[in-house]
């Protein structure tokens, strides 16, 4: 890939702390499976204490994991967020610059945001935010500079709870002459942000990617056909990641299915979608085939599966790249 083309993500700056626990445990939460609950730090404090699994910690956030996925492949990687003064803060930075991603970190007094991702047996992952620093990053620290030299802003879906915050990113990212990548991010967020959804993303999207739940929610429709087309209505290109069944691109009308790539060995779904962004957005940037933008995509969506947490290692790379 051409270094000079720069993706920049722009999110939330959070460490995962994963734990691997039976249906009870979630049970006892009241959360529903797969979803993604806001919660305080004492949550997750007490959540685990609970546990008798040894937690695995390390650096997270959706729109975080998907550039650093791009990093890996060969691209120009960028990320803006805002994490704290603290352990964790710096954690993340030095996991950031280890993974050749250019970091852009506001930095707050308030500690660095956590996320407890809960993993059943089935490999689902259900996940806890206490946001942290993150939630303090504002619409006025957000400038051109920010994205400049960008060709695709990448923003994460979870951002629309800070709909100044995403309306003054959007409006940035275009006056900067990028192209819009929204990620939905959780069925919640869509449940939560359909009072403006429709509006952002016929202004200002350009690549929207959504699984099944995030479809169904912001579509209205449950058949595959009928949820792509309406996501890609508005849109240059649009995704439904369909899980174990692959996934679907829509463009100027067209729908192409995109077959799954691996059937064993899932131990965690945690990072699946964002590294399939990762694989797609690549793709995209090199001016790739759809097919082959999605069939990278797949991969890099499997090889997460495989391991704890959404950390790929230099074997499931090298497994991915061999296929570019």
């Amino acid at each position: 890939m051409d270094r000079g083309k720069k993706i920049i993500g722009l999110g939330s700056a959070l460490v995962d702390i994963l734990v691997n626990e039976n249906d009870d445990f979630l049970a006892d939460t009241g959360a529903k499976k797969g979803g993604m609950t806001l919660v305080d730090s004492m949550f997750i404090e007490n959540a685990l204490s609970k546990t008798d699994g040894k937690p695995h910690v390390v650096p997270g956030g959706s729109a975080c994991n998907t550039i650093i996925g791009i990093s890996r492949l060969g691209g120009n990687g960028c990320f803006v967020g805002k994490c704290g003064e603290d352990e964790l803060g710096e954690m993340f930075e030095k996991d950031l610059k280890e993974n050749r991603v250019n970091p852009m970190l506001f930095r707050s007094s308030t500690p660095t945001g956590r996320v407890l991702s809960v993993v059943t047996p089935d490999a689902q992952r259900t996940m806890f935010t206490y946001l942290g620093a993150s939630s303090e990053m504002m619409a006025k620290e957000i400038t051109e500079k920010s994205f400049e030299g960008a060709s695709i802003v990448h923003i994460e879906g979870y951002l629309l709870f800070n709909q100044e915050l995403m309306l003054c990113a959007l409006q940035t990212a275009k006056t900067a002459g990028a192209r819009v990548s929204l990620d939905l991010a959780s069925f919640n967020v869509v449940e939560q942000s359909k009072d403006i959804l429709n509006e952002i993303v016929s202004k200002y999207v350009d690549i929207l990617i959504a699984n099944e739940d995030e479809a169904r929610i912001f579509t209205g429709y449950a058949d595959e056909d009928s949820a792509v087309s309406a996501l890609g209505k508005n849109v240059e290109v649009a995704v439904l990641k369909l899980g174990k069944q692959g996934s679907i691109i829509f463009n100027q009308g067209k729908a192409i299915r995109v077959e799954p790539v691996g059937s064993g060995d899932i131990i965690d779904t945690t990072g699946a979608g964002d590294l399939w962004a990762s694989g797609f957005l690549f793709g995209l940037e090199n001016e790739f085939p759809y097919e082959k933008c999605g069939a990278l995509a797949s991969a890099c969506g499997y090889e997460v599966c495989r391991v704890m947490g959404a950390n790929i290692p230099k074997e499931g790379w090298a497994r991915i790249n061999k296929g570019i």
